[in-house]
């Protein structure tokens, strides 16, 4: 179920669109991200975050660590899956348990992953219009 489709012209805009975005999390969603390298799936995960009053500057992609957790009034568990080679690698590692642990996911690369996925999560994909724009989608998956 498509939830919103906006171009973004910014930064400030992605910022923005993922703040709004952040009122609609509860424990245990998961929302997974798709999109280029490049296209803004980490600007929005920050604007996410901020909208989730994580303060911070220190959000960041774990692309080497494969995970960061922020603590706020809701653990967020933000996941980059890019060096995985598929789904059998995240379940190794026990990430899988996250999904589950009263926080919520954040998955860039989901692609990688998806046949493991929740059914019931978030899809957020976020294309390269131009250099500065942005065309970023939400679906709900019940």
């Amino acid at each position: 179920m498509a939830l919103l489709k906006e171009i973004s012209s910014s930064v400030e805009d992605t910022y923005n669109i993922a703040k709004d975005f952040a009122k609609n999390l509860k424990i245990n969603d998961v929302v997974s991200f798709f999109g280029n390298l490049g296209a803004g799936k980490t600007t929005f995960i920050k604007g996410l975050l901020e909208g989730l009053n994580y303060t911070s500057s220190e959000v960041n992609s774990p692309t080497f660590t494969y995970l960061n957790i922020y603590d706020t009034k809701i653990n967020i568990f933000h996941f980059d899956v890019y060096r995985l080679k598929n789904s059998n690698n995240f379940l190794d590692m026990g990430f899988d348990e996250y999904f589950s642990m009263d926080g919520i996911c954040l998955i860039e690369w989901a692609d990688i992953i998806e046949d493991i996925l929740p059914k019931k999560r978030y899809n957020i994909t976020i294309n390269h219009i131009s250099d500065k724009k942005r065309e970023i989608s939400i679906e709900k998956n019940i």
